[in-house]
């Protein structure tokens, strides 16, 4: 005969355990219900993607010491600023790529920044970080509708010490940039340098990054 106090203790047990499984089952329930809820107040619509346009990038090649034009079909912002860095971007993916006739690393990542100000604007502006690559207390990317427009480009410090020295790379590299803003941005007349939301005085030893460059000077005449 079974002892009344094991009888006791497994009529405990079951219970225990019949309460048990009704609290998973219903916690269990429970998250199910919140997946459901999730998924269906989930967007069903694919995030809207930039349309391609055709662009015109200026590429450097140092066999000849040229500025080629190379028809690309790109993904571009409506955003004057963002498009210009979506351009240049564009550019420096093509110096890193291993047969680049202007060997260049960095790509995409090493354009921080560019802010289009009005030409009459950039005299006075301090440097004082107020043109910084997060685009904190920095000027609008959308300056006036008309006019002759300066495109401040923000270069990151690893583009910069990773640049080959030497004048003629130095001035390929900053003349190309020019160039392709201008080719696909016609009222950018002007382009100055910024090295991590700072001035610096040479790219990598030799280009001037303190002087305004005139962009129509470095588009290639046919």
């Amino acid at each position: 005969m079974i002892p009344r106090y094991q009888t006791i203790l497994f009529i405990v047990l079951v219970v225990a355990s019949v309460v048990m499984g009704v609290a998973l089952w219903q916690l269990r329930d429970r998250a199910h219900q919140r997946l459901l809820s999730a998924e269906d107040s989930a967007p069903t619509q694919a995030p809207e993607v930039a349309p391609a346009e055709l662009a015109t990038i200026m590429v450097a090649s140092d066999g000849d010491g040229s500025l080629l034009p190379q028809e690309q079909s790109l993904p571009l912002p409506r955003d004057p600023g963002a498009k210009a860095r979506a351009l240049l971007g564009k550019l420096l993916d093509l110096y890193a790529a291993p047969d680049a006739a202007h060997p260049v690393p960095g790509g995409a990542s090493s354009i921080a920044q560019v802010f289009l100000l009005p030409a009459q604007n950039l005299e006075g502006r301090g440097s004082n970080g107020r043109m910084n690559p997060a685009g904190q207390g920095s000027p609008s990317n959308e300056p006036e509708a008309t006019g002759d427009q300066v495109a401040v480009v923000n270069l990151s410090g690893a583009f910069v010490a990773g640049h080959p020295s030497g004048i003629e790379t130095e001035t390929l590299t900053v003349m190309s940039i020019c160039a392709t803003l201008n080719a696909n941005l016609p009222r950018v007349t002007q382009v100055r340098f910024l090295v991590d939301g700072q001035p610096r005085a040479t790219l990598a030893g030799h280009a001037d990054l303190t002087r305004t460059y005139l962009a129509t000077e470095a588009v290639t005449k046919p």
